[in-house]
């Protein structure tokens, strides 16, 4: 896990500086280690550098790729690998990056774990190929000289990684993990400089940048709360691989287009049988995904909201280190609160109960919220969408003050098990469309005994996936929900359409699994894997997904819908498949919450004030794209008249961003 930056110029030029200074804005993201690699003209020869926080002894080494002291005459290169290492695996000097091969051939800057790169390792071992580390990055080198492209397959993990071949006349091999756990950034300069990193803050610091607003994306987020569903973001000029896109290009090709293309379609695997059969072969994948990810050479902890996935997560890890005979160094981590309807402290400690862990608690607090938001602002690099994020960094932070560097997390889940209320509207929908009134109205009765669905709210969900945008928008505007075009937010200056982005992706739909694929590709899991990735690598901690190990996600959505979601029942297959595991006090859970916090009674009762006078600070910082009519509806939200949603933090957030990015329209 670390942070990584590339730099590919169309003529020779000093790209020492420019690559030293990439790396180190994250030094947050790899503390134990920095290293570059720059490339002359003539033949890509190479020369590797250190810096401050290099370990001595990797300069004494015998390593193909050790670094040189900083004291070497600086060259005119056309190409730079630069690297910030947080070490997780092997950490001994020989996990150094840039890393090479021994013909110093093919080098490899690298963010990420391969979970199973023992199993690689073996089979590459077995064709005759020789290694000088424990590594799993070396695994990923090995891999590539093996099967070229195509070893993107074989790999079992999340990653980010730029890869320079100088056996074919210098060829750039950039990739993106398949749902896009690992961030990857790319963004050309007026001079042609072609800049990759983990990053955008990255690229803050090179000639010709000058941040400005992409307003569809912020039209987008402000309006819609949505980020990360297109390969755009909210800086114009930047973009970013993909989940599952990766880059193949010679290295002057890339100064005149970016080849990308797509490595990995989400293929749901065939499924025929009962519940049961469902239950156990997910119980079996499940297992063995969160067991690859305990594979670390330090301490391994794992986030616990009392809620049913970060639950499974924990009682499965804790059966699997018990094997091992070491379930005693097992700590969860959890966000509590004071205000009782947003606590969740009695689900975690039954959960503490049946495993014996140690657990960690924090209160975030309000009192420091807007103290820390200049610092989540930086990290996160665009805006976010609730105080939710808030409460999850001080998650990431407790671990590590507590010295735990991996995280075992549940994100995924809601989207892969229709976890949400959302599915209730493609579910109720497709009975509707059926005819299949008996069953509707079933499904209805229990939706208000277990869920407190009223017939408004299944109007709601009916309309929202059946009927046209025209009679959709007076409906969303009736029970509070955003419409198209909001008052407050002047989309003309953005110069961006007044359109519903989810349309695109499947989000209004009368099938459960369409929308979780439009949830897992586009509109839900790439906003929570920005907003985890900034918030665990802030604090220089690694953060695991076992929900989204490739191999579940394929067979979960492969299942028939009414396995996960029936009787008003979410989550099914996995609610029968951890019978026995979970305490049944969580098994049986309906309700959800996660790490929140009580941002609706902190904006209409505690604060309301503080609210406003951040709100108001983000109006005049917006440049014109937030209305002073914004404060309306805040008034109308704080006094009853309008329901609470999210659309304020969204525009103090924003606000925030402008300010922080110095982001010009």
């Amino acid at each position: 896990m670390c942070g990584i930056a590339a730099l590919f110029s169309p003529i020779p030029r000093p790209l020492e500086e420019l690559i030293r200074t990439m790396t180190a804005v994250v030094r947050h993201r790899g503390p134990d280690g920095e290293g570059m690699a720059l490339f002359s003209e003539k033949e890509f020869l190479s020369t590797a550098l250190g810096g401050p926080d290099t370990p001595g002894d990797v300069y004494e080494s015998r390593l193909p790729y050790k670094p040189t002291r900083r004291d070497t005459p600086v060259i005119d290169a056309v190409a730079a690998l630069g690297h910030r290492r947080l070490a997780i695996v092997d950490l001994s000097l020989t996990g150094h990056q840039p890393m090479c091969t021994t013909d110093r051939r093919v080098w490899i800057s690298y963010n990420g774990e391969i979970y199973n790169h023992l199993e690689l390792r073996d089979e590459l071992q077995q064709l005759g190929h020789v290694f000088v580390s424990h590594s799993d990055t070396e695994v990923i080198l090995q891999s590539y000289l093996a099967w070229g492209t195509q070893c993107l397959d074989r790999f079992n993990g999340m990653f980010a990684f730029v890869i320079f071949d100088h056996r074919a006349g210098g060829r750039v091999f950039a990739a993106r993990d398949r749902f896009g756990i690992k961030p990857f950034y790319i963004w050309r300069s007026s001079e042609g400089l072609v800049a990759m990193a983990s990053e955008i803050k990255q690229f803050s610091v090179l000639p010709g940048w000058s941040p400005r607003v992409n307003g569809q994306r912020v039209y987008d987020f402000l309006n819609w709360g949505v980020l990360d569903h297109t390969d755009e973001t909210m800086f114009e000029g930047v973009s970013q691989l993909r989940g599952g896109e990766c880059l193949d290009s010679s290295i002057a090709d890339l100064h005149k287009v970016c080849p990308i293309r797509r490595w990995y379609q989400l293929t749901p695997r065939h499924f025929s049988g009962g519940m049961k059969e469902a239950a156990d072969q997910f119980v079996t994948l499940f297992t063995d995904a969160v067991r690859l990810r305990l594979r670390a050479d330090v301490a391994v902890g794992s986030c616990l909201s009392g809620g049913l996935d970060s639950s499974s997560i924990v009682c499965l890890a804790n059966q699997l280190l018990r094997s091992a005979g070491v379930a005693s160094q097992q700590n969860t981590f959890s966000a509590c609160s004071t205000v009782k309807r947003f606590d969740e402290r009695e689900y975690i400690e039954t959960v503490v109960a049946r495993t014996g862990v140690e657990a960690h608690y924090v209160y975030p607090s309000l009192d420091t919220l807007f103290d820390v938001l200049d610092a989540m602002t930086w990290h996160q690099d665009e805006p976010f969408g609730s105080t939710s994020i808030y409460a999850q960094w001080h998650v990431f932070k407790l671990a590590a003050e507590s010295r735990v560097k991996v995280l075992l997390d549940g994100q995924g889940a809601d989207e892969l098990l229709a976890g949400y209320h959302l599915f209730f509207a493609p579910h109720f929908a497709s009975l509707f469309l059926g005819g299949r009134w008996r069953m509707l109205t079933h499904e209805m009765v229990l939706g208000n005994r277990l869920h407190g669905l009223s017939a408004l709210n299944v109007i709601q969900h009916l309309a929202n996936a059946v009927f046209p945008e025209l009679i959709r928008q007076p409906l969303r505007r009736l029970v509070g929900k955003q419409a198209s075009a909001a008052k407050w937010l002047d989309s003309r200056r953005l110069e961006a359409e007044d359109r519903d982005p989810s349309l695109l992706f499947s989000a209004k739909t009368t099938s459960v699994n369409q929308m979780s694929f439009g949830m897992l590709t586009a509109t839900s899991v790439p906003m929570l894997l920005h907003w985890e990735d900034r918030n665990s690598m802030a604090h220089s901690v690694e953060s695991r997904l076992p929900f989204l190990d490739f191999r579940v996600a394929e067979f979960l959505m492969g299942l028939p819908s009414e396995l996960k979601l029936q009787d008003a029942t979410t989550k099914r297959v996995l609610r029968e498949g951890m019978r026995g595991i979970l305490p049944e006090t969580i098994r049986n859970r309906r309700d959800k919450m996660g790490f929140v916090t009580p941002e609706e009674q902190w904006i209409r009762r505690d604060s309301p004030a503080k609210f406003r006078t951040a709100l108001r600070r983000a109006i005049d910082v917006s440049q014109g794209i937030i209305k002073d009519s914004a404060l309306e509806h805040f008034d109308a939200v704080t006094t009853g008249r309008e329901p609470f949603n999210f659309t304020i933090w969204r525009v103090i957030s924003f606000g925030a961003w402008m300010n922080r990015y110095s982001v010009r329209i």
